[in-house]
């Protein structure tokens, strides 16, 4: 826990030669249901005015685009469904890695979510350069959670903050590479909150 009341999670590494490191936490949410229905309701804000370029396989192209004028502009909050359905083809909603705008040693705002009927709220800060957001495209109900809940498609959400994906083959990314002698360190923060 952090001072605030949020779950921190403090990531360490070392190594004894040069290695790719990435590490990152994958917990699903849901503001309303955990997880009975959609999370297509939830509002959600990403402290990014750039994401990743992505071929039809979800792997970087080694481009950063802006969001402005897409279905990836969280700039301001918007429900997760707003604009789903313009990703449905190529990726099953989102699975798109953004480029937050600062990035320092301790953990800064990187993502605010909110479900307006519940007033339940959840933010993210970190100290990486990167935030993965992932709608569970891909649950299939074959996830069965507390209670019994089958997890389906767009139930729960990710936010994943990391380096940027494929980092070793693109050099304009920021390094993922871990040199001997140095220390992979980078913390994450969930918050969750209740608002009237």
């Amino acid at each position: 826990m952090d001072d605030f009341g949020g779950l921190r999670i403090d990531y360490r590494a070392t190594t004894d030669r040069a290695t790719p490191v990435n590490l990152a936490h994958h917990s699903y949410f849901n503001l309303n249901s955990g997880g009975a229905t959609s999370v297509l309701a939830h509002e959600v804000c990403i402290e990014a005015d750039d994401c990743l370029a992505i071929d039809g396989e979800g792997i970087p192209t080694g481009e950063i685009r802006p969001v402005e004028g897409t279905p990836l502009d969280f700039r301001s909050p918007h429900t997760l469904g707003s604009r789903i359905e313009a990703l449905v083809a190529s990726r099953g909603g989102y699975d798109h890695t953004f480029a937050l705008r600062s990035r320092g040693a301790e953990p800064t705002l990187a993502a605010r979510v909110m479900d307006a009927e519940t007033g339940r709220s959840l933010e993210v800060l970190t100290t990486q350069p990167g935030l993965q957001l992932y709608s569970g495209n891909f649950l299939d109900g074959s996830l069965i959670g507390r209670g019994g809940i089958a997890y389906r498609r767009w139930s729960a959400l990710c936010l994943e903050a990391q380096h940027f994906p494929d980092s070793p083959n693109h050099p304009s990314f920021p390094s993922a590479v871990l040199e001997p002698g140095e220390v992979y360190a980078h913390t994450v923060v969930y918050r969750l909150g209740v608002h009237p």
